[in-house]
């Protein structure tokens, strides 16, 4: 009797960032909306816009094209960002847990891993992401404010040549810590949540299991960054110097109370939630047609 010891199938590195760009096309809409709604502060009314009601505002005084806004910037953000966390969380995955091993790395060993995939993902997708919540934010400042950027290199382009190379990382620790959290509260709790749902015979390594593995992380990841968010997204919308992560908690403590910690995780949620569901079966389907490829063939029976 001949037995065969199990191996592991490594997959490309970019498989996460290709999933990360797809799904961003169909979420870009929802999450220019949010970054509106963490810019916007409170009105003279002491009110704060609604997700509807700015998603509303943008289609009808800017024409449905422009909740498109800054879409080459999301894209190059998912293709820095995304493709480095996803690729270091998947090499650190299988570097412990090499070849045969069936038990899989512990929470907290994912939730490690995780942070650090993150961390190295927010600094290689920082600049990026500077020209994507600018460009997203754009079109609802004054014409006098607006930078008008063209698409993403040209916003990469401007910021150098009048900002200098430093405004490139210019909220590089918030978005870093934020990348950190949001590795951590996603991918890992996929994995958790994915493992959990097949040890309890709920469901098949299947499209049923990974939505609903990725619902919950989506749900988890919004929540434990909701308030790094917010900052993050102020610190990057400032364009002079001296906006820094300490002034600008200050200000907002000041003007909003504390309601600003949790200030839009509908829309937040409303487009991780989406993005990060629709990542994840993208990138299992990736990883199953990869398999299919590159699967060894059983060798067929011979009859003597």
């Amino acid at each position: 009797m001949v037995t065969k010891k199990s191996a592991a199938m490594h997959y490309p590195f970019w498989f996460g960032g290709s999933a990360s760009c797809i799904a961003a096309c169909f979420t870009h809409p929802l999450d220019l909306v949010k970054v509106r709604m963490q810019t916007a502060g409170t009105t003279a009314r002491g009110t704060t816009p609604t997700m509807l009601g700015t998603f509303v505002k943008a289609a009808r005084n800017e024409g449905f094209l422009a909740l498109y806004s800054g879409l080459s910037a999301s894209l190059l953000r998912q293709a820095t960002y995304s493709t480095t966390r996803f690729g270091v969380y998947e090499t650190l995955k299988a570097h412990f847990q090499p070849h045969g091993q069936t038990i899989p790395p512990s929470f907290g060993t994912l939730v490690l891993m995780a942070s650090v995939s993150g961390m190295a993902g927010g600094v290689a997708g920082n600049p990026s992401d500077i020209i994507n919540v600018r460009m997203q934010n754009d079109r609802s400042l004054p014409p006098s404010q607006r930078l008008n950027y063209k698409h993403a290199v040209d916003g990469f382009y401007r910021m150098l040549t009048t900002e200098g190379v430093s405004s490139l990382f210019r909220g590089v620790w918030p978005n870093t810590l934020r990348a950190a959290l949001m590795t951590a509260s996603q991918l890992a709790t996929y994995d958790e949540f994915k493992k959990l749902i097949l040890g309890a015979g709920l469901g098949g390594d299947g499209i049923g299991t990974h939505f609903a593995a990725s619902l919950l992380s989506g749900l988890v990841a919004t929540t434990v960054c909701s308030p790094v968010d917010v900052v993050k997204t102020r610190v990057m919308v400032g364009q002079g110097k001296g906006v820094g992560v300490l002034s600008v908690l200050k200000t907002t403590v000041r003007k909003e109370g504390l309601r600003w910690v949790f200030r839009g995780w509908v829309p937040s949620f409303a487009r991780l939630g989406p993005h990060t569901i629709l990542t994840f079966i993208f990138m299992e389907q990736h990883k199953k047609l990869w398999r299919t490829m590159h699967q060894p063939k059983e060798p067929e029976a011979v009859f003597l």
